[in-house]
């Protein structure tokens, strides 16, 4: 009996022994280190993370205190789930994951976490991939059909609540993770399985604040906002006692959404309609002796993709007179010209785009007038602009429709590249990048702007067609803000960037982030994010007018009227100009900074957009993690346990068993 159980726990050593060096894992190792970069494999990720509003909570998360590790599987080749795993699918499936994690409560309760693999799914049944809403925005539409499907992929799975980690996955991490996956497969048998450890730790879930207005009060969390950008074109002089222009407001906005919060490049919407109007900025500022009858103001609004967060706080700035509008009169402003998605407007060699307008017919008509005759000054470049169908319920979502709320005999246009439906696929997703725009669309575009603002703000009889000619939209320019704003190589590490700010990184990313400190029109540089950074010294230096002191360096001699520092990042001495350029603080309406703390502000029954304010917010957390390693089960350490008592208990046996383990191996 003695000498049957001594083979067979001789012969368990011997197939441990073979394992264990056929995986490598015999390795000597010269520090705790090496020795923690051969058992876990760190993973290269995208969060979705954890957002919050007055109702309660959206986004991921994991479910408790601590980090979760669970085996990989495959969801193709998953039925039904026997224990909690990290289910690993493609893009195409994961609506119908998620849609399923909705209706089965049993499955969900045994998903520990999604990894999403990188890639685009190729196939005729791959109709795109929206997370947004098909309507996006829709409480703030100012017209009373909710229902219109502008955005007719999306499905919506970001406005939801998970109560799981979820990470797209770069193309490396894919790899690895199908590998795991494979390995889990093919070895149900064996004592280990390779997992997934998620570090998704929020302090929202921690602290038990699931709404906006308790994760505030308790300071778990932080509210959704930046800093907008406006500029005048020439700078306004707010020290004369002349009457002042009307302004002709072009408008655009600078932030996108996604399911996985750092991975928003939002190629198409809104970025392109940005890269537009700096081109236009560019092509107007080359010209000589620039003399309108009107004034031409540019902002770039930031934080729309979460209740119009910019917008809104510019039209409260302008009601309050605030320092950060100073020189603008919302009663002055005569018309908006927005420039939406236009990177997708190429069609078998035209670039086609679709004028949405708004009701106040005298001024809007004035507006389609004056880009009508921009596109027939652009003879060689295939450019055709259309009215929307009357049969949509009005203008798409933008921040035109702000203006409308606060008045709606407004006047204004939005330039987009779809008529009754988007034409972006992959609205608000992570797969709205570079691939999905047209550099000649958004030139055709920009060049539209340009020559239509000239238009607008000049007195007819000073309009000739040399004129128009000579705005000259710079397509190289474009193609370098494109590798700037849309991609890592160069991204804002480009020198285009470089010669107006240092920036914190060089993969852009175009989440509107969390508004830190206290709001300012001057605000501490390091709260202000690098695109907002770039547009403010940008903008600054292309409508500015040269200072009395051409040499003087900043700040110490830039005090005077209408002065500011520009480029002050990149060498630590900056230029001096002229120019009315500023930083416009962009968060909720309903919110309040008092005493170091956000304070949410009590429901104004004649604010309506105010009620329908959602009030996001993004919880805190330290740090976010995911890394893949092996591990035991349960069973094996049982065995091993009881082996050990063995051993310790029967005479003799641990010592015959060493000798038998020593010759085994």
């Amino acid at each position: 009996m003695d000498t049957r159980l001594l083979f067979l726990i001789s012969c368990f050593i011997a197939r441990l022994s073979f394992s264990l060096s056929a995986s490598g894992e015999l390795n000597s190792f010269e520090s705790v280190p090496d020795l923690e970069k051969s058992m876990y494999t760190i993973v290269d990720g995208y969060p979705c993370v954890r957002l919050l509003n007055l109702s309660g909570e959206i986004g991921c998360s994991n479910p408790g205190h601590g980090k979760v590790a669970a085996p990989v599987v495959k969801f193709k080749n998953v039925n039904q789930l026997v224990e909690p795993s990290a289910i690993l699918v493609s893009l195409d499936e994961l609506d119908s994951l998620l849609a399923r994690v909705s209706k089965d409560t049993n499955f969900a309760s045994l998903v520990a976490g999604i990894l999403v693999e990188s890639g685009t799914p190729g196939g005729n049944n791959f109709k795109g991939f929206s997370p947004e809403l098909k309507f996006p925005e829709a409480e703030f539409a100012p017209y009373q059909n909710k229902n219109f499907e502008w955005n007719p992929s999306g499905s919506g799975i970001m406005w939801k609540a998970y109560n799981f980690p979820v990470f797209l996955l770069s193309e490396n991490s894919t790899l690895a993770l199908l590998e795991a996956a494979t390995k889990n497969e093919k070895s149900k048998k064996s004592y280990t399985s390779d997992v997934a450890e998620f570090g998704l730790v929020m302090q929202t879930t921690k602290s038990g604040t699931h709404d906006s207005e308790s994760c505030l009060r308790e300071e778990t969390c932080l509210p959704l906002g930046g800093y907008s950008v406006w500029s005048a074109l020439p700078p306004i002089n707010t020290s004369t006692s002349q009457k002042s222009k009307p302004i002709i407001l072009a408008v655009t906005s600078m932030d996108s959404a996604s399911f996985f919060r750092d991975k928003s490049l939002g190629a198409d919407s809104p970025i392109s309609g940005l890269i537009a109007l700096l081109a236009a900025v560019d092509a107007l500022s080359h010209l000589n002796g620039l003399h309108l009858s009107k004034q031409l103001v540019f902002v770039v609004f930031t934080g729309e993709a979460w209740g119009f967060l910019g917008s809104r706080r510019f039209l409260l700035e302008l009601d309050q007179h605030s320092d950060a509008v100073s020189g603008l009169d919302f009663t002055l402003i005569e018309t908006v010209l927005e420039i939406g998605s236009v990177g997708k407007s190429f069609d078998q060699g035209v670039k086609k785009f679709f004028v949405h307008t708004t009701e106040a017919a005298s001024i809007s008509n004035q507006t389609l007038d004056a880009l009508k005759r921009a596109q027939d000054s652009l003879k060689t470049e295939n450019v055709k602009i259309s009215v929307a169908s009357k049969s949509n319920p009005g203008i798409p979502p933008s921040s035109l429709m702000m203006f409308l709320r606060k008045n709606p005999d407004s006047s204004g246009i939005v330039l987009e590249d779809f008529d009754t439906a988007f034409t972006n696929k992959f609205y608000h997703s992570h797969l709205d990048n570079l691939s999905n725009i047209n550099a000649s669309a958004i030139a055709a575009a920009s060049s539209l702007v340009a020559r239509s603002l000239y238009i607008l703000a000049s007195e007819k009889n000073e309009i000739n067609d040399s004129v128009l000619t000579a705005i000259s939209v710079n397509s190289s320019f474009i193609d370098e803000l494109l590798g700037c704003l849309l991609d890592c190589e160069p991204g804002l590490s480009c020198d285009l960037v470089n010669q107006y700010i240092s920036p914190s990184a060089a993969c852009p990313s175009h989440y509107v982030g969390v508004i830190q400190g206290e709001p300012s029109s001057s605000p501490y540089p390091g709260y202000v994010g690098d695109v907002s950074r770039f547009l403010w010294n940008f903008l600054a230096d292309k409508t500015s007018v040269p200072t009395e002191n051409r040499s003087a360096t900043c700040p110490k001699h830039c005090s005077g009227t209408g002065e500011l520092c520009i480029r002050g990042e990149t060498d630590g001495k900056g230029v001096c100009v002229i120019s009315s350029t500023r930083y416009v603080p962009a968060y909720s309406t309903r919110l309040k900074f008092e005493s170091d703390m956000w304070k949410l502000l009590p429901t104004n029954s004649s604010d309506i957009m105010g009620a329908a304010d959602p009030v996001w917010t993004e919880s805190n957390w330290d740090t976010i993690t995911l890394r893949v390693y092996s591990v035991q089960h349960a069973s094996y350490d049982r065995l091993i346990l009881l082996l050990g008592f063995t051993v310790n208990t029967l005479p003799g046996w641990n010592v015959r068993l060493g000798f038998a383990a020593t010759w085994m191996i």
